[in-house]
């Protein structure tokens, strides 16, 4: 029996894992043998092997069939995962008397601090706002809205990252997420979903659209090569 309080080594290998896929730390073209994760996370094969049928049941990773690979959105459903976004967040909006106003508070001085030194496009700046979004969803008190929006945020961050967003979109990004906060602190949920809702379509529209555009160039090289 395990002492209370101990994380189960399968549950600490998945943990790393999740968090290390997450972060983009493992490259989605490169397959996740279960002998090289061992070796990485210092155990044995078992639960590396559960860890990843549990990432499997989660939509992290997927099946091919020479072994498991980082999930990797396909363009048809990342309007199916941008719904499932707006449906988390908005229901953590409704959630309007249970809000922590607190984490709002923290997330609200990042952005006016960003929007007076603008970041630069890339990978801090998309966890930057996940942060904010995870944060604010995490403020409903609903702590499984929150986990659902991490998950969420993992299958779409690889064509996230193909869509670096120019200099007036970061500041647009920047500006949409201070009204959005503002709106929530100001006791107008209303205002507040009405401003979520645009900035998460917008959002979805560039990536679609830099998606999209990155298929069509794989098409044309596969069609020249063949």
């Amino acid at each position: 029996m395990a002492r209370r309080g101990r994380i189960p080594l399968s549950e600490r290998v998945y943990r790393s894992l999740r968090g290390d896929l997450a972060a983009g730390v493992l490259v989605p073209t490169e397959r996740l043998g279960e002998e090289r994760l061992a070796e990485t996370y210092g155990v044995s094969r078992t639960p590396v092997r559960e860890a990843l049928a549990r990432l499997l049941a989660d939509g992290l990773v997927e099946r091919h069939p020479d072994g498991f690979y980082p999930y990797r959105p396909r363009v048809e459903e990342l309007a199916d995962l941008y719904e499932l976004r707006i449906l988390l967040e908005a229901r953590g909006i409704q959630r309007r008397h249970a809000h922590d106003p607190e984490p709002v508070r923290r997330e609200l001085a990042t952005w006016r601090d960003l929007r007076d030194h603008p970041p630069e496009p890339g990978a801090a700046l998309i966890a930057a706002d996940e942060r904010f979004h995870t944060a604010l969803l995490a403020a409903s008190g609903n702590a499984a809205l929150a986990d659902a929006l991490d998950t969420v945020h993992a299958r779409v961050r690889p064509l996230r990252a193909l869509d670096l967003p120019t200099t007036d979109r970061v500041a647009s990004m920047t500006d949409e997420h201070i009204a959005i906060a503002e709106h929530l602190l100001a006791g107008d949920p209303d205002k507040a979903l009405d401003a979520l809702v645009a900035h998460i379509t917008t959002s979805r529209d560039h990536v679609l659209a830099r998606a999209e555009h990155a298929l069509r160039l794989t098409r044309m090289a596969r069609a020249l090569r063949d």
